[in-house]
């Protein structure tokens, strides 16, 4: 199941063959060219990848956007190594099903691919599609290791596809609004960031139900391509609680990290007056609860800080529900986005809690002295990423959610997972793009 094209090793050969890079990169370029262009009328057909309990979500909301808005897309493709879930869903939406995610980009008639594997997939069926000349809407995280990260913002660069990530909670308006905020002045310089993501049920955090009958010798609904799903992660004997609730692995998922503060991490990237890479991570954490074999901790917490001067600090555990609120604190002001502390959760307006003791005369006479809350438009976030994912597929502009700032989010989460797993502080180093073990001097 390896990639047909290594975009970087080709460069390289390219390269070193006397070949001119801009002639090797409109190679591709060609390539990507081949697919359909959209229309402002034309409805757009999607190829839906991975359709377990989120990519069945997704199919349903896009399913539902076209309903709403005719015309719109259609989802003419789903594919599962699941037999069950693909059949399901290629009769609920009506769609040809497929066990090969290949055959869905093979298809000429697809112009955007969903990807809602697991993680340990995203990057790979990412770069086919994009290499393909389709549009990518990925679900969070981007991917599952930094270099993959950097590899398809690369190839999104190189290609031109439009490329949206699946935190819809980015495309609310609270982020939007606070970003004006800031740049307006009404907090002055950033200090610090704070966020959580706790939840708690009875069975367990990503304990979900197994299907006793599902497998690789399984017939007919039951069959499972289990040798596919394991793809680039290591090979090892079938495993129904790897399967079914492959969130509890480091093979296949970073946790808590990369599954539930990356809908913390990407907003506050947009918050801010530009997306950031991070300059020191460190994490800690554990299984303090939920001890049934999982490799990932139940609770995590995250500290970095940013060469432009703040800090970012989260929290999270899975036993216990009770958030803190998402902020920004300035020197002169702080913002509270979600005061109820739910970054995927609806809210009706940030607050804006001026610094009594600094703030001067002339900040008092543009912003008063007092608390400012400030209405957020109430639309619903996942309408809106659709939509936006949609429209940008049409007008070629950047998504709300794009590449270059999910990869600043990702680099930041994954060092926190390997912060973690390493059990040290670990320091990017953006003139190489690599993680260090060492501060990075500056040049």
């Amino acid at each position: 199941m390896s990639s047909e094209f290594d975009r970087r090793n080709f460069l390289k050969k390219a390269a070193a063959s006397g070949i001119a890079l801009s002639a090797a990169q409109h190679l591709f370029a060609a390539k990507a060219a081949t697919s359909r262009v959209v229309g402002a009328n034309d409805r757009i057909n999607l190829g839906v990848v991975g359709v377990g309990g989120r990519g069945s979500y997704l199919a349903n909301k896009f399913s539902k956007f076209a309903e709403d808005n005719p015309n719109s897309c259609q989802i003419v493709a789903v594919c599962d190594v699941y037999e069950k879930r693909k059949r399901e869903a290629a009769e609920k939406h009506n769609a040809k099903g497929y066990l090969d995610y290949r055959e869905v980009i093979a298809r000429p008639d697809i112009d955007a691919v969903i990807v809602a594997t697991p993680d340990h997939w995203h990057a790979k069926i990412a770069l086919a599609a994009l290499d393909a000349g389709k549009d990518v809407y990925c679900e969070k995280p981007m991917t599952h290791t930094i270099d993959e990260a950097l590899q398809l913002a690369r190839t999104v660069r190189e290609t031109k596809r439009v490329f949206q990530v699946g935190s819809q909670t980015t495309s609310a308006d609270q982020w939007h609004k606070a970003k004006k905020a800031i740049a307006d002045g009404m907090i002055g310089q950033i200090i610090e960031s704070q966020g959580s993501y706790h939840r708690n049920s009875v069975e367990g955090e990503w304990n979900w139900k197994i299907d006793p009958d599902a497998g690789p010798n399984g017939k007919g609904d039951n069959y499972v391509d289990w040798k596919t799903w394991l793809g680039p992660a290591p090979a090892r004997p079938w495993d129904a609680d790897r399967f079914f609730r492959f969130r509890k692995y480091w093979d296949y998922s970073g946790g808590i990290a990369t599954d539930l503060f990356f809908h913390v991490v990407a907003p506050m990237n947009i918050c801010w007056p530009e997306p950031q890479f991070p300059a020191r991570v460190m994490a800690s954490g554990g299984i303090y609860v939920f001890k049934d074999g999982r490799e990932v901790p139940d609770t995590f917490n995250l500290l970095a800080d940013y060469a432009a001067g703040h800090s970012l600090v989260l929290s999270s555990t899975m036993a216990n529900s009770r958030h803190i609120p998402g902020l920004i604190r300035g020197h002169l002001g702080s913002i509270v986005m979600v005061q109820h502390g739910m970054f995927e959760a609806p809210t009706d307006f940030i607050s804006v809690y001026p610094e009594h003791n600094v703030i001067d005369d002339a900040y008092k006479a543009k912003f008063g002295d007092s608390e400012i809350d400030i209405p957020v438009d109430q639309s619903d976030m996942m309408t809106r990423h659709i939509a936006n994912f949609l429209s940008c597929m049409r007008t070629r502009e950047k998504p709300v959610l794009d590449v270059e700032t999910a990869l600043r989010a990702q680099v930041t989460i994954s060092m926190s997972v390997q912060s973690y797993q390493q059990g040290k502080v670990l320091f990017w180093d953006e003139r190489a793009m690599k993680v260090r073990d060492h501060a990075v001097t500056a040049a």
